[in-house]
């Protein structure tokens, strides 16, 4: 039970009152009484908007499962189109516009490369992140599995020469497409040194050259007769050449290099929703603590690592002089934008006038732009704009009347908060049908404060499946990404956003590379993301950040950007419904889906619901492991609620699957020690409970998603595993 506190029209949970109060508010400039009355006026006028918002979410829905019940055996692609528009989930074409955003940094304007998403209530995680800004490309390639970890090439416990001397080849191989000389190879290089402003080389057979192109040549560290470090920029992404004779690898290197540096993650999202279990006060109160630690700049952590006691913590800038020798800085840590929950969750960390919980979103909006008030007013050291803005990624939003609202509480936010206006950028993440099939019209009601898009394949397939579940069988999950309608989504944003005149202005981002064990697949698969002209796509990890800037260095996303057009129109494409001819899978082929569906749900929704674990890497049904979230849990609880819905499979046969993968994921688990078994007393385990109303009661659930079910099973397993422990 919480304690709570009575302020304004508020009951507010103690711990979080008091957090506000003493930790958050000081120093900011805000009287608390004020922001207290203000804070519960917003809320009073909100949040029936929000409601509302929601009521019609349920009343499309409601319209088009009754659609496609009077249609099943007469499907008209135009009569549809029609009725879409009818009921206005199509909206209107508006005119074409260019976005008007202002005071964004380099990161989002200028700059393409790879996005870390980190769950910001795990404060190793996100200063691990945060500081991934840049990243040693000779430990990402020797420990992955860039070069195959076999025969002369194995990783062992000591260091092998072999594999290294595959890892330098490769690395002075990149240097030569990225930054050529006049004549030779950096193979052959045995000294950088700077004359009178340029970068003069010595080959090994003392013959002199330089770069290609000398404006790549961006500054040094250290003597210009012995620099320490060579810095070079390629496609708006600089790195860094590091040298020190003395080093183990240095010294066995012709010109004494003993690591390449690369800029990787530009950027960071700190995810207050999908990848964290932030179900009540506390949780909450762990979310911004953590939040505010890195506003302020002095988050820390100390661990356990490889048998030392190790402290993390933000890093600084990195000093260099530019050529002509004067000082230059630049930034050491990833630009963090703050992914906010979306419209459809409450939370009993407040209550509103009437008892009820208050929409988290708002919570969400008001109080992350709090805390982020402290890195405008605080130490420039760590600075993350450097243009006094706040940026906050709004996720599952349906619609432009939905953005429009979001931008409606960034407004009463900055209010609030004495900020001037447009001081809160938004990310509009187009991960919904509805967004997809009228993205225009949303980014036109954010269009002086947008700062970000993205497509998301898990949350959009399985908003794909749940609006259109009434109207067939689907195809199988992994079939989805073939599909013209996927493909589609993917080009429409990116011509939508070019459109739109996202560029020079905001990010145009792509999705998660879910296997962080999968380097060499990624680098091989990946590079697709900026050639689709995507600026920006999430990695699962720091190293995977730095192997993903590669495909930066070899595309110029500026260049694909020019040369795509922004008038295809694609709406027709992603409306296609991605349902089977007929559905004539064997009883192995249905068997082999559900168990692939099932055996991923029971993985992830375990450790959430049991551990509190939000994001981590989940082995799969074949054990490679991947980068779970909620996402994961929407698509693949969809797609067996449509088989079952449709009668491809039986309740009977997903509850003895259910059984059956639970016991797979017991024994995935079985080193953990704070792991609980699901397996046998099924009827004990609220994480297996939860994971079968997820499935049997999927076409009940708003829009598909996960979390109203999540969250009641988290607050009743902390309350079950709470009374345990105090017993």
């Amino acid at each position: 039970m919480q304690n709570y506190v009575t302020v304004e029209n508020l009951e507010v949970s103690e711990v979080l009152f008091n957090f506000v109060n003493e930790e958050a508010l000081p120093n900011t400039g805000l009287d608390k009484e004020k922001f207290w009355r203000d804070f519960s006026q917003l809320i009073d006028e909100l949040t029936p908007e929000n409601k509302q918002l929601l009521v019609k979410r349920e009343q499309l829905q409601k319209k088009i499962n009754k659609w496609h019940q009077q249609h099943k055996d007469a499907f008209n692609f135009n009569t549809y189109k029609t009725f879409l528009t009818d009921i206005g989930y199509l909206e209107p074409k508006v005119e074409d516009f260019s976005i008007t955003t202002k005071n964004v940094d380099k990161e989002v304007s200028v700059q393409a490369g790879p996005q870390l998403v980190v769950p910001v209530n795990n404060a190793r995680y996100a200063l691990n992140a945060a500081n991934a800004r840049w990243g040693s490309l000779y430990d990402a390639i020797y420990g992955t599995d860039v070069i195959p970890n076999e025969k002369d090439f194995k990783i062992e416990k000591e260091y092998n020469p072999l594999r290294g001397q595959e890892v330098i080849r490769f690395a002075k191989d990149f240097l030569d497409k990225t930054v050529p000389l006049l004549k030779g190879s950096h193979a052959e290089v045995k000294g950088y040194k700077i004359v009178k402003g340029d970068l003069v080389i010595t080959l090994n057979n003392d013959q002199i050259t330089t770069l290609h192109n000398s404006l790549q040549f961006k500054g040094y560290r250290g003597l210009q007769t012995e620099p320490m470090a060579i810095l070079l920029e390629n496609h708006g992404l600089h790195f860094e050449i590091q040298i020190d004779r003395e080093h183990p690898i240095g010294k066995d290197d012709f010109a004494g290099v003993k690591d390449i540096y690369l800029e990787s993650a530009l950027s960071t999202i700190m995810d207050c929703e999908d990848s964290v279990t932030a179900v009540d006060a506390e949780d909450k109160v762990e979310v911004y603590r953590n939040l505010l630690g890195l506003m302020k700049g002095d988050l820390s952590v100390t661990f356990k690592k490889a048998g030392k006691t190790v402290t993390r913590r933000l890093k600084p800038d990195r000093l260099y002089r530019s050529p002509n020798g004067e000082r230059l800085s630049l930034r050491g840590r990833s630009l963090i934008f703050i992914r906010n929950v979306g419209h459809l969750m409450t939370n009993n960390a407040i209550l509103n006038r009437d008892q009820q919980e208050v929409p988290e979103g708002i919570m969400d909006g008001v109080l992350t732009g709090l805390l982020a008030m402290h890195n405008l007013n605080g130490d420039e050291a760590f600075k993350n704009s450097l243009h006094d803005s706040i940026y906050i990624v709004k996720p599952k939003m349906h619609g432009s009347k939905e953005v429009a609202f979001a931008n409606k509480l960034f407004n009463h936010v900055e209010d609030l908060l004495g900020l001037k206006r447009f001081t809160l950028k938004i990310g509009v993440m187009d991960e919904e049908r509805r967004t997809s099939l009228n993205l225009q019209a949303c980014i036109k009601e954010v269009k002086e404060r947008i700062a970000f898009i993205n497509t998301g394949f898990l949350d959009r397939t399985g908003d794909e499946i749940h609006t259109s579940m009434e109207a067939g069988v689907m195809i199988r999950k992994n079939e989805m990404k073939s599909t013209n309608w996927l493909n589609s989504y993917e080009s429409s944003n990116v011509a939508v956003g070019i459109q739109c005149g996202l560029p020079g202005h905001a990010q145009i981002g792509k999705g998660m590379w879910a296997m962080p064990d999968l380097m060499a697949n990624m680098l091989e698969q990946k590079i697709t993301h900026p050639k689709s002209g995507a600026n920006t796509a999430w990695v699962p990890s720091p190293t995977a950040a730095t192997l993903h800037a590669l495909h930066y260095h070899e595309i110029d996303v500026n260049e694909v950007q020019a040369g795509i057009s922004s008038k295809e129109d694609f709406q027709d494409a992603i409306l296609e419904i991605p349902l089977v001819a007929k559905a004539n899978w064997s009883a192995e082929e249905i068997q082999q889906e559900l168990n692939n569906n099932a055996q991923g749900i029971l993985g992830y929704m375990v450790r959430w619901i049991d551990q509190g674990i939000g994001c981590s890497k989940v082995p799969d049904i074949n054990n490679i492991g991947l980068m779970e979230d909620r996402a994961t849990l929407r698509i693949s609880s969809q797609h067996i609620a449509n088989w079952l819905f449709h009668g491809i499979c039986t309740e009977e046969q997903v509850i003895d699957t259910m059984k059956r993968m639970a016991k797979v994921v017991d024994y995935q688990n079985n080193t953990d020690p704070l792991y609980r078994p699901m397996s046998p007393n099924f009827e004990e385990s609220i994480a297996f409970e939860a994971a079968c109303t997820l499935v049997l009661e999927g076409t009940n659930q708003p829009n598909g998603y996960t979390e109203p079910i999540l969250h009641k099973s988290r607050i009743k397993a902390k309350e079950k595993y709470k009374t345990v422990l105090s017993k």
